[in-house]
């Protein structure tokens, strides 16, 4: 790109609300950002006397600027949060783990199920949540199944069920899929459920003691143990969450920076009970404020939450910051409630927000910990090899069962420690099955032969095996057409295959390496090398678990891709269909008689 003339660009500029994607050199998007006012917030940057030293680093790196004109605050707000996202600027503040919160779902059916729900609502019903983590959600699940005799099983197996299953056996299910009890009764099952979930167990509780002392006057006294039972686990529960305050809905949002590294926790208040916390380490350029980051944060952080959950009235920050309530204003008019942020100075939400620190606190020490623990290591790594830097590992692996199914693996370590994005798998074809140096050539192959970038180019290759290994990857090497080579390593097993016996093949194994079992550039070796085997197994696993739920029905003639896809789906598995009649079968959408009649004849002949 030309060099940038700030002065005819900004002649240009609209006073228009908006967003504004700064560009540098090679058209590479630096920095996104919103402004009520894009002529003055975009002159801003480029005065005379800048202050901050991040601004006067992106400034000097601007060689364009594209702008993008909206109506409102609300829609820049909306548009910037997007724009973030998809390009990863490298001078804005990231919060990389945007995945949408896990909800518990309850279905719309005749027979509602309870499941665990992330992502776009597109299956009717109601959704209870968010709850912090995919763990909390089965453990709500579970402690339910005790409570409440609601079905969690999958509608395919619903629907093909001909008697009760396992679930019904133990109490964990009414079995409404084969009539043991009537709708009526499984909808009032369904409604304490929902009233339970919606922090109304006080109400659930005075429902089942009615019930329960009803029971108890007509003689129906096993009923009664049940309903007194419930009401124990339910009382039980009640206590193990109560909280002392009468905080009905509430976030926290605990802080803490210490040597470049951020910590944000979030402390989620629902119902009067605290539902849960998870902790983000934003990824923050060089000189950031510590109000810069937390605004940046909260922006992006509950935009990304308005499409797909419950953003509480208030939200307890550990400081104020200058745009709170611009954002405030414009999360209020995506949500169509006022929310604001709150600075808690003294009672229970200024208790909620010292334990949202002390949470921060601690994270940000066991991450630092760990970071500590990875710089240690990568530094005796470079002492081991005599190397200047380590930015960048790869090694590969193969796996397969008796030659079938050969998948390779490549797994990547940078400087902070395993990169999973960028981790590879490749199906192996073309080869003598159970040829490992064979697959290890075509895994090469696959990786290194389209390379164009070469800040790509490991410093580091390891290869899991011995000396045939690391000659595939020798002989591939040999006509490498770019500058920068990598070392390649051979990580042998010991004799006895015990980890901390491994010798290091350097040079085709003309040279060895022999490291002590405690040494920490070791264990990052091994590291990396458990790394790549068990990315390695789980893709030849799931492979070969694929084969095995389709070869049979794919040698059935008329039975396509789309109706294998209909008839596992409907009866549950592979297991389902072997097990099913001609007349399951055909009730199967899209099978019709003749085709139920070939796959039955198909799977039971030959019994």
């Amino acid at each position: 790109m030309s060099a940038f003339n700030a002065k005819a660009f900004l002649k240009t500029v609209s006073n228009e609300p908006g967003v504004y994607r700064m560009l540098d050199v090679k058209g590479q998007v630096i920095y996104v950002g919103k402004a009520k006012n894009l002529k003055k917030r975009l002159s801003s940057y480029f005065r005379d006397n800048i202050p901050e030293n991040k601004t006067r680093a992106l400034v000097a790196n601007i060689c364009g600027v594209e702008v993008t004109l909206t109506n409102t605050e609300t829609e820049a707000l909306l548009l910037e949060n997007n724009l973030i996202k998809k390009y990863m600027p490298r001078y804005n503040i990231l919060l990389r783990d945007d995945k949408s919160y896990p909800y518990i779902l309850v279905t719309n059916h005749t027979h509602p199920r309870l499941a665990f729900h992330r992502g776009a609502r597109k299956i009717k019903g109601e959704y209870f949540g968010p709850y912090p983590s995919a763990g909390a959600v089965s453990e709500s699940l579970r402690l339910m199944q005790k409570i409440f005799p609601v079905r969690q099983c999958e509608d395919a197996y619903y629907r093909a069920r001909s008697r009760p299953c396992l679930q019904y056996q133990l109490k964990r299910c009414s079995a409404p899929c084969v009539g043991k009890i009537s709708d009526t009764d499984y909808q009032q099952e369904v409604d304490m459920v929902k009233k339970f979930l919606a922090g109304r167990s006080s109400e659930v509780i005075a429902t089942l003691v009615e019930k329960m002392e009803a029971a108890s006057i007509s003689l129906e006294f096993e009923k009664a143990a049940q309903l007194r039972d419930q009401i124990l686990l339910l009382r039980k529960m009640q206590e193990q969450q109560a909280v002392s305050g009468n905080v009905a809905e509430l976030d926290v949002i605990g802080f803490s920076a210490k040597n470049g590294l951020v910590a944000v926790h979030v402390l989620m208040i629902r119902d009067h009970k605290i539902l849960g916390s998870k902790t983000y380490f934003p990824k923050t350029p060089k000189d950031s404020s510590n109000e810069e980051v937390l605004e940046s944060f909260c922006a992006q952080y509950y935009v990304q939450l308005s499409n797909t959950g419950r953003i509480p009235k208030q939200l307890v920050v550990p400081f104020a910051f200058a745009g709170s309530d611009t954002l405030a204003e414009g999360l209020s008019a995506i949500c169509t409630k006022k929310i604001t942020f709150v600075l808690a100075l003294r009672g229970e939400k200024a208790d909620y927000l010292a334990l949202a620190n002390k949470n921060a606190a601690n994270a940000l020490e066991v991450k630092q910990s760990a970071k500590d623990s990875i710089a240690k290591r990568y530094a005796q790594l470079k002492e081991a090899l005599s190397l200047e830097t380590i930015n960048r590992m790869e090694c590969f692996d193969i796996s397969h069962t008796m030659g079938e199914n050969t998948v390779a693996s490549c797994v990547v370590f940078d400087d902070q420690g395993p990169a999973n994005k960028e981790y590879r798998r490749f199906n192996v074809e073309g080869i003598t099955p159970g040829d490992d140096y064979a697959a290890m050539a075509f895994a090469l192959r696959k990786r290194y032969n389209k390379l164009t970038d070469e800040s790509k180019i490991p410093d580091i290759i390891f290869i899991d095996g011995g000396k045939g290994q690391l000659a595939q990857a020798e002989n591939y090497f040999a006509d490498w057409p770019h500058n920068k080579l990598p070392l390649l390593i051979g990580v042998a097993k010991g004799t006895s295959r015990k980890p901390g016996l491994e010798t290091l093949l350097i040079d085709g194994g003309r040279r060895t390496v022999n490291l002590s079992s405690d040494a920490p550039a070791l264990h990052l070796i091994q590291h990396i090398r458990d790394e790549s085997h068990r990315f390695a197994i789980a893709g030849h696993r799931n492979k070969r678990q694929k084969q095995r739920n389709t070869s049979v029905l794919e040698e059935i003639s008329g039975v396509g891709a789309k109706k294998r896809q209909a008839v596992l789906k409907y009866l549950g598995g592979i297991q389902g269909v072997k097990s099913a009649t001609i007349s399951e079968l055909e009730r199967v959408p899209g099978i019709s008689r003749s085709i139920a009649e070939r796959i039955y004849h198909h799977l039971n002949d030959d019994k």
